[in-house]
C-alpha cells in the first residue's frame, strides 16, 4: 500500500503520476521541472532561476509530506546541457549544507516541455 502525496504549492503533474507516493517509510518525489505552480506555466530565466524554481517545488512536495531536504537520500538529476552542471550544482548545493544525499547527474536529450533540468528524489521519513 502507498499513499498518494499532493499539494497546490507544487506543479499539478502533466501526466499520469503523483507528485509524490509514500510507502513504509519512503517518500518517491516525482520528477520536478521549473514549473511556477501559482501560474502553471515554465519559469523563464537562466539556469539558475529555473533550478531553483525545481528546488521550490520539491520543497513544497516535501513539506507536504511533513519532511525537508535533510530527509532526503537520494536525488537524480537530469539536465540538457552538461555545461551548465557547474550552476546547478551551485544552486542545489544551497539545500544541501550537511550530509547531502546521494546522486547522479545525467545528461538527456530532451526534457519535458522542453526545459532545461529536471530533479527526482528519495526521502526517508
Amino acid at each position: 500500500m502507498h499513499k498518494v502525496i499532493y499539494t497546490p504549492n507544487a506543479p499539478e503533474p502533466i501526466g499520469p503520476y503523483s507528485q509524490a507516493t509514500f510507502a513504509e517509510n519512503t517518500l518517491y518525489v516525482s520528477g520536478q521541472i521549473p514549473i511556477d505552480p501559482a501560474t502553471g506555466e515554465v519559469v523563464q530565466g537562466d539556469i539558475e532561476d529555473e533550478t531553483r524554481q525545481v528546488m521550490k517545488n520539491i520543497q513544497a512536495i516535501l513539506k507536504a509530506a511533513r519532511a525537508d531536504f535533510s530527509n532526503i537520500v537520494k536525488c537524480s538529476i537530469f539536465v540538457k546541457d552538461m555545461g551548465d552542471f557547474a550552476k546547478i550544482n551551485a544552486i542545489y548545493g544551497e539545500y544541501f549544507l550537511k550530509n547531502p544525499p546521494a546522486r547522479e547527474t545525467i545528461e538527456v536529450s530532451a526534457l519535458p516541455k522542453n526545459v532545461n533540468v529536471e530533479i527526482s528524489c528519495i526521502a526517508i521519513l
